[in-house]
């Protein structure tokens, strides 16, 4: 993946992870315009340098508890046009769940997923190009939980697996590849989605984002 000079801010307090990235992006020709260890740091970083993407910890110091996922609502709120994915170590849904509902350029990634660079850099890809990415390890997560109103009750099998492929972030033609069915038929599914889970009429992307948070949040 050619970075062309993509303008990306790090932060996490784990030196060796932040170094390492560093190190991977800047070999790819992405430009790092810094690196912080908290989020007072990463906000002052953010106002100064105005990258296109920050990669946050979602747990930072003092308290390690939600310092970074507080700081990228606060980067969303003031630089609505910067990308964010976030970083975290266990599976934290709830802190980042209003933040996933901007929609636009913004991931959720375990840490373990960094390892798999092919993976980390279509990521990073799809958030700087104005998509959003979930953790396929969340969403299967959280794909058998249900709520006493379930709004996937109406949807069939497939339709269940095209919403988690969905989830994930992926087009209509990545979810054609993933389920060998043509993309036609995968807009057909999406369109039944849409009408089964009696979303609001709006943009069908924004629908589709509506459609992935309900998916997400039944439980």
């Amino acid at each position: 993946m050619d970075g062309s000079r993509t303008r990306i801010a790090l932060a996490d307090d784990d030196v060796l992870l932040r170094e390492g990235l560093a190190s991977l992006f800047e070999r790819l020709g992405f430009e790092i315009v810094g690196q912080a260890g908290d989020a007072p740091e990463l906000l002052s970083l953010v106002r100064d340098r105005e990258p296109e993407l920050v990669i946050v910890d979602i747990r930072m110091p003092p308290a390690h508890t939600t310092e970074g996922v507080d700081a990228a609502y606060l980067i969303r709120q003031e630089f609505p046009e910067i990308g964010i994915l976030l970083l975290s170590a266990h599976i934290e849904v709830d802190q980042a769940m209003e933040l996933l509902a901007t929609g636009q350029r913004i991931g959720y990634l375990l840490k373990s997923r960094v390892t798999d660079v092919t993976d980390f850099l279509e990521t990073v890809r799809r958030i700087v190009q104005g998509g959003s990415v979930v953790d396929p390890a969340l969403v299967q997560e959280l794909i058998s939980a249900r709520r006493r109103d379930d709004p996937l009750e109406l949807l069939t099998e497939r339709e269940r697996e095209v919403l988690a492929l969905m989830a994930e972030g992926r087009s209509n033609a990545g979810i054609a590849h993933q389920l060998w069915i043509t993309e036609g038929t995968v807009e057909k599914h999406v369109r039944s989605i849409l009408s089964r889970m009696r979303l609001p009429e709006t943009e069908d992307d924004h629908r589709r984002v509506l459609a992935v948070l309900a998916f997400l949040e039944t439980r």
